[in-house]
């Protein structure tokens, strides 16, 4: 070896020691989890449970920021937009799919991020009022065609998950009914217990305690199959073939990301979802732990994304109707 070569090798050694170096000691400061929704939902209750452990385990904070607005669209942004250097990350919900097929947004939502992992899948639930006789997903179906438009749902906003999941029902039975937006799921329990609209498709979390009291009635779950928590409410696949809407919560970070970070946030994410306080509030939420790995929740998104958007064309759906 002459001493031109010895001395291009010791260089690119001298200079790849730090590299590995500052990988080994990430991190080296607090990382934000941002959280695109205000505090009190289950994404942000998730990422609050989630964000003690692995501070914990990390030696350094990760602290959970709440970014409001644009019905989520302005935290992701801010997180697709961040550096790819582990220090900024988000917590999603299913509603992420949705936004992406409505907004216009300055990145890929599919391929300008890289997932990190699925922690969570739990349903919706087709709730009426008790008032109406209305007891089964047929019974519905059969009321709507015999008089189109007489029934009204609530949504918690246009494009909302629970709008787009009741869109996807109208148009895979070819029945009529009325879409009523109101601003979260809130005013929607509110209206639905007064009897201003009829029924939702509405989050498992808020529904449960009027469940319970027999202040609604539950008549279908959206996901493929019966929810474990409501085993005697069939799923409205029994019914209407092929219905899937699965609510989830999920974590990723800005494309471009380390391997190594990517693997290493999986790890910790699924030592959380085992730990006793996650399993907790899961199973009081009706929520079931999902883990597995980056690729299984880059599908999860591409296939919603897809969804929405052909959806949200079909049934000529924007934010702005």
């Amino acid at each position: 070896m002459n001493a031109v070569h010895g001395s291009v090798i010791a260089l690119v050694v001298a200079l790849a020691v730090p590299i590995v170096h500052a990988q080994d000691k990430y991190p080296g400061k607090p990382i934000r989890m941002i959280v695109p929704f205000a505090p009190g939902g289950g994404g942000d209750t998730l990422a609050r449970l989630v964000a003690p452990p692995v501070s914990e385990s990390f030696g350094r904070p990760v602290v959970v920021d709440n970014r409001l607005g644009g019905a989520g669209t302005i935290g992701t942004v801010q997180a697709a937009r961040s550096d790819a250097d582990g220090y900024t990350l988000i917590v999603v919900t299913a509603s992420y799919g949705a936004n992406a097929a409505l907004y216009d947004l300055p990145y890929d939502p599919i391929d300008g991020i890289q997932p990190i992992a699925l922690l969570g899948t739990t349903c919706l639930v087709v709730t009426v009022n008790p008032a109406l006789s209305i007891k089964t997903i047929p019974e519905l179906i059969a009321y709507a065609k015999a008089a189109p438009g007489k029934l009204n749902f609530g949504s918690g906003g246009t494009g909302d998950l629970a709008h787009l999941g009741s869109e996807l029902f109208k148009l895979q039975t070819g029945i009529v009914y009325t879409h009523v937006p109101y601003k979260g799921s809130g005013p929607v329990m509110t209206a639905l217990l007064g009897g201003e609209v009829d029924m939702s498709f509405s989050s498992l979390v808020p529904s449960m305690p009027h469940l319970k009291a027999g202040r609604l009635r539950a008549i279908g779950v959206t996901t493929p199959k019966r929810w474990p928590v409501l085993p005697d409410v069939p799923a409205v696949n029994e019914t209407v073939a092929g219905y899937d809407v699965t609510h989830w919560y999920g974590l990723w970070g800005p494309k471009g990301l380390p391997q190594e970070i990517v693997m290493r946030w999986n790890l910790e994410v699924a030592k959380v979802l085992r730990t006793d306080a996650v399993k907790k509030w899961l199973d009081r939420e009706g929520v079931e732990a999902a883990g597995g790995p980056p690729e299984e929740f880059y599908e999860r998104i591409r296939n919603d994304v897809q969804k929405w958007k052909k959806l949200a064309t079909e049934a000529r759906i924007s934010v702005h109707n």
